[in-house]
């Protein structure tokens, strides 16, 4: 994990309509919030104001102390997921709900 090449890098985007732009983040660090975030969602749906938390439960002291801000990957990789098909907001109003694409 670490000392991964600096190159080493993931894009991440955005489904947001008319929001354009990219970020690119370190492949271990999307590696491990995506099997994080995949991996609580295995069991149930979760409010998008709770996924920070549950994934952080999810990584080791070292990964945590490597991450920088947790919640701003954690939202990064949350929106590259939704843009891959692999996980879905609920369509309702209120709290922002995802739930795992099966």
């Amino acid at each position: 994990m670490v000392g991964i090449e600096k190159d080493d890098r993931v894009v991440c985007r955005t489904p947001t309509p008319g929001k354009k732009g990219i970020t690119r983040i370190p492949s271990w660090k999307f590696d491990c919030i995506k099997l994080a975030i995949l991996a609580c969602l295995q069991e149930t749906q979760i409010p998008f104001a709770e996924l920070t938390d549950t994934v952080r439960k999810c990584l080791s002291s070292e990964e945590l102390n490597n991450m920088g801000s947790l919640g701003w990957h954690v939202a990064t990789v949350k929106l590259e997921l939704e843009v891959r098909g692999e996980i879905r907001r609920l369509p309702q109003k209120g709290k922002q709900i995802i739930e795992i694409v099966e």
